[in-house]
């Protein structure tokens, strides 16, 4: 494959074509009411395009699409084989489309374009692909009956989908959405954020070359509070799902609520604990680990490991191996290839970033790294990786998600010390444990009120492991054979023979 330079980038940035229109049965066209919003690079500040601002009379027209598709059957009573081989298709056309798709996720939400075309956009179509070829795998039951019952236990699709998707990993989420919904025959409108909407636009006519019928799949750009709670609210949305916020997430279970009953899944935020234990196999793999958790997609991560937990006997030693490792992620122009921190999403996240860091230093915690904006002169949006030491858990910085390179510092005494100190949260995403002993990782891991936890590495596993949180970091799971339960209905049907 040909390496493309920064200036390589930089030309293909200038030639492409960028759509902003709304996509309803199979067409794009503009808003209902003809409303656009900028959307505004946080790589330089330029203007990429003038996107559809989608309200309540766009939910109307995508629901009633994706309603009419599924009722006729064109997709939801399709063979699985056969949805199967639209969905290999699907993902063969985002993997040969990945340089237009990751640069489109690179100038839209400032991603490293190096991250964008290694990892966002093969899994984005690893996660499409794996949901197709599982789909004609997945076997309904047969109960245990009397001889003169025959009793079923089938799986139906549960009918039309909203899917509401985050900034960070515009694509790589709404696939994680889409490969299961889709594979068990369900319709979805794919409502992406308004800070990050042009790979979700784009993706839905490479889902109609391969193969996927028109109304199947519909994307509405727009605002949350407008044609999100539009959705969120309809009768005739029968399943939502959702990576976000805790606060929006609250939100929307209320409209659920509200409305039909819908069907809530929710992906929700989250502060998870790096524990290091003074026998971690590598002090040298833990810091490079720690530094990429929190670093990594500018900390625009909701798995990122943003409390460090150092055990004492070690902390004089292992902190500043931390900030050498993470002194090498260093901001730059996204498009170079050579970046490994891009820009943050948009100039409130890069004021809520920085609100953070003014509050950890009111607090008495001491910057050992970082903690300043920088690139300023670009018109892009960057802030330092920051490493905060002498944090109490009880800080703002160390309860609250910041979602930005900002790391927290704890140091614990105790194997129990450190499991409460992790514990200690609203959220249960995610957490990572480091240590020699085999016993005392699974004591720990098992302790942990986590969904994901990770020893000996940070961020592990793939499409065959269940993702999702514990307390409020949410419920359902995305990934693995548990995502079509998110998807799919129940039936028992008893036979009388």
């Amino acid at each position: 494959m040909t390496t493309l330079t920064l200036a390589d980038w930089q030309q293909r940035a200038r030639d492409l074509h960028i759509e902003g229109r709304a996509f309803i049965q199979g067409q794009y066209r503009p808003a209902a009411a003809g409303e656009v919003f900028d959307c505004i690079s946080p790589v330089d500040g330029r203007q990429l395009a003038q996107v559809a601002s989608c309200d309540a009379a766009d939910a109307e027209q995508a629901v009633a699409s994706a309603r009419a598709a599924f009722d006729s059957g064109v997709w939801s009573r399709l063979a699985p084989a056969r949805r199967k081989a639209v969905l290999v298709r699907f993902a063969a056309l985002i993997e040969a489309h990945r340089e237009e798709l990751a640069l489109l996720e690179t100038l839209d939400m400032g991603k490293p374009i190096s991250d964008a075309l290694a990892v966002d956009i093969p899994a984005a179509a690893r996660a499409i692909r794996w949901s197709g070829e599982a789909i004609d795998k997945v076997y309904d039951e047969v109960a245990a009956t009397p001889e003169d019952q025959l009793g079923l236990v089938t799986r139906e699709p549960v009918g039309v989908v909203a899917a509401i998707v985050p900034w960070n990993f515009p694509l790589l989420m709404a696939c994680w959405k889409l490969g299961p919904a889709l594979a068990t025959g369900n319709s979805v409108i794919l409502k992406p954020s308004e800070k990050s909407p042009l790979t979700a636009i784009r993706v839905a006519q490479l889902a109609l070359e391969a193969g996927i019928p028109a109304g199947v799949l519909n994307v509405l750009p727009g605002y949350g509070h407008s044609v999100g709670k539009a959705l969120a609210l309809h009768m005739d949305v029968d399943t939502l799902v959702f990576t976000g916020s805790t606060r929006v997430a609250k939100q929307l279970m209320v409209y659920a609520g509200e409305s039909n009953m819908k069907r809530v899944w929710l992906e929700a935020g989250g502060k998870s604990p790096n524990i290091v234990f003074a026998d971690a196999p590598d002090l040298a793999a833990a810091a490079e680990a720690a530094a990429s958790a929190i670093a990594y997609n500018q900390g625009e991560v909701c798995t990122a490991g943003s409390r460090l937990l150092v055990e004492r006997s070690i902390r004089e030693r292992f902190l500043p191996m931390v900030v050498e490792a993470l002194g090498r992620w260093k901001p730059g122009n996204p498009l170079d290839p050579a970046t490994n921190v891009g820009a943050l999403v948009d100039n409130g996240q890069l004021e809520t970033v920085l609100g953070y860091i003014k509050a950890g230093t009111d607090a008495g915690a001491k910057v050992l790294l970082g903690g300043r904006r920088a690139l300023q002169e670009t018109g892009g949006i960057f802030v330092e990786p920051t490493i905060f030491d002498g944090v109490d858990n009880a800080m703002k910085i160390a309860r609250e998600e910041i979602f930005g390179p900002v790391l927290s510092v704890i140091t614990f005494d105790s194997a129990e010390e450190a499991v409460a100190i992790a514990n200690d949260t609203p959220y249960g995403l995610a957490a990572a444990v480091w240590t020699a002993d085999l016993s005392r990782a699974h004591r720990t891991a098992r302790a942990l009120r986590a969904g994901s936890v990770w020893v000996n590495q940070y961020d592990g596993g793939d499409m065959t492991a269940p993702f999702g949180g514990f307390k409020q970091s949410g419920n359902g799971r995305d990934k693995s054979l548990h995502a079509f339960d998110k998807y799919t209905e129940l039936k028992a049907t008893w036979i009388k023979l």
